[in-house]
């Protein structure tokens, strides 16, 4: 069973508003449809570089594309 990242994104919400399927994301991106299906369903967070591919073909800021929750114990480490 694969277990779900804490990165959720809205991926499939910005590929529907551009008008194309999971097929053609995945052929512009270099993946395998079964990737962006993971990516979308928040099985599979992609790595740094697919973060910016598909941050240029959808139009998006990697930010506004994908979320990750500030968890408590990140406030509470000091930086040095």
């Amino acid at each position: 069973m694969t277990k779900s990242t804490l990165l959720t994104n809205t991926v499939k919400h910005h590929r529907l508003l551009m008008g194309i399927t999971q097929e053609q994301l995945a052929n512009q991106l270099g993946v395998s449809r079964q990737t962006v299906v993971a990516i979308e369903g928040g099985k599979y967070s992609p790595t740094l570089e697919y973060a910016f591919r598909l941050s240029r073909i959808l139009g998006f800021s990697i930010e506004e594309l994908f979320q990750y929750p500030e968890l408590q114990e990140e406030t509470h480490v000091s930086k040095h």
